[in-house]
């Protein structure tokens, strides 16, 4: 009998948008796809797939971490530590990023970049009874952070974005990488300013496979929507008109498209009338979701943003002409921000909720692997948050910024160490 290895994903459905893809990548890999896959959300449902898939053979545990999961995933994988022999790997930015603190929160290995190829070939080594470490990942070894090679980067066109044999469809993603280098963002960093995009008839299969899974609703994932199919950061209304012909073609006049809606932003340089009718062509969304992050030219320069203020105030502007709500990103307490920074975002807070944007606050992040990961979270100055609150009163404003204020304090806490996934 061929020897196989169960992976338990950790998540609920639908929020982990790396999931489906790694569920789809072990299932379409030939020497994984009769392996076990299970889903399970922490707590009760995550032990209870545990030792359910450890009694019939050994078990790899997958952790998909943004920095916001990283604490509240440690204490989940303390409390997991008398639940079976399970080898436990996280992936995602944080790990791809900062390795050793996750290896010292208590995995027991953390994978690096793309996880398509490296989770496979961990499952045939783990079921083979060998030696876990390899490519694609990194451990701790005599003390020291050790890593294997890097993988061979994936062919996005060939790999399939989601699991059709569990049913399990999340978004599609459509670019991979970011050719800006904001200092505040981990994309462009993490893929050293690469940039990949899956082809319009790529895509089109994979809507396709959706429409006659009886999925209705196909949502794009991208870093800049409107940058799709462009190397150089330029905006591509052409290509993004290829990929959504091809995919309404694909899927047919009963299937509702999503592109500049969470999880595709758009960037304010890129907001042109020939893109915006374009997308009222063809997406369902009626809004959009365009990333200023600040009212400030100092710190839009600052942080290597790529545009000003003016660019934003003209987007916003176009877009709710053609018909579109508007959501707009703000970012606060982000590094040598002053209080004429603080003013000007204020105001520009005002004048967009004025013309009837939403605002959408978040508090700064120190994430790992981007140049400003060694600054201090952002926090809200008191005019600042008081503006904030009013204009959410009056419906004009939402987001996280509150509980991101608490998150960038916690990113550095780590786990009690733990035994290793033998159990010693």
């Amino acid at each position: 009998m061929e020897a196989v290895a169960a992976l338990v994903l950790v998540g609920a459905r639908p929020r982990k948008a790396a999931l489906p893809v790694l569920a789809g990548a072990v299932g379409s890999h030939a020497g994984t796809r009769s392996f076990p896959v299970r889903v399970a959300a922490p707590g009760r449902e995550l032990e209870d797939a545990i030792r359910e898939a450890g009694a019939r053979g050994p078990v790899v545990v997958g952790w998909s971490l943004c920095s916001c999961d990283l604490a509240a995933a440690a204490q989940e994988r303390a409390r997991l530590a008398a639940t079976g022999r399970a080898l436990h790997v996280a992936g995602g930015p944080h790990p791809t990023a900062d390795p050793l603190g996750v290896l010292r929160a208590g995995f027991d290995l953390a994978a690096v970049g793309e996880g398509e190829r490296s989770l496979p070939e961990l499952l045939l080594r783990i079921a083979s009874g060998g030696d876990p470490r390899g490519a694609g990942l990194a451990w701790v070894e005599e003390g020291r952070l050790a890593r294997g090679p890097r993988p061979a980067a994936v062919d996005l066109d060939r790999s399939p974005p989601f699991a059709p044999d569990l049913d399990w469809f999340g978004p599609i993603e459509i670019t991979r990488g970011c050719p800006h280098a904001c200092r505040f963002c981990q994309t462009a960093q993490l893929q050293g300013g690469r940039v990949r995009h899956r082809s319009p008839g790529a895509v089109g299969r994979f809507v396709a496979e959706m429409a006659a899974r009886g999925k209705r609703d196909v949502r794009f994932l991208s870093p800049s929507a409107l940058g799709y199919g462009s190397t150089d950061g330029q905006a591509s209304p052409a290509a993004v008109e290829e990929l959504l012909a091809r995919a309404r073609e694909a899927h047919g006049p009963g299937g509702r498209l999503f592109l500049g809606s969470f999880p595709s932003e758009v960037r304010p340089e890129h907001v042109s009338r020939e893109a915006l009718a374009i997308l009222r062509r063809f997406v369902a969304n009626d809004h959009l979701v365009i990333g200023a992050q600040t009212g400030s030219e100092r710190m839009l320069a600052a942080s290597r943003r790529g545009h000003g203020v003016e660019e934003v105030r003209r987007a916003v502007r176009i877009a709710l002409e053609a018909g579109f709500r508007v959501k707009v990103d703000l970012v606060f307490g982000l590094p040598g921000e002053q209080e004429d920074d603080a003013r000007a975002t204020r105001l520009l807070m005002r004048e967009l909720a004025g013309i009837g944007a939403e605002l959408h606050g978040h508090a700064f992040l120190p994430l790992p692997g981007t140049p400003w990961q060694g600054e201090a979270p952002g926090a809200l100055d008191p005019e600042t948050r008081r503006e904030l609150e009013r204009l959410a009163s009056r419906g004009r404003a939402s987001g996280r910024w509150r509980r991101q204020e608490a998150l960038g304090q916690a990113l550095a806490a780590a786990a009690p160490r733990l035994p290793d996934w033998r159990g010693r």
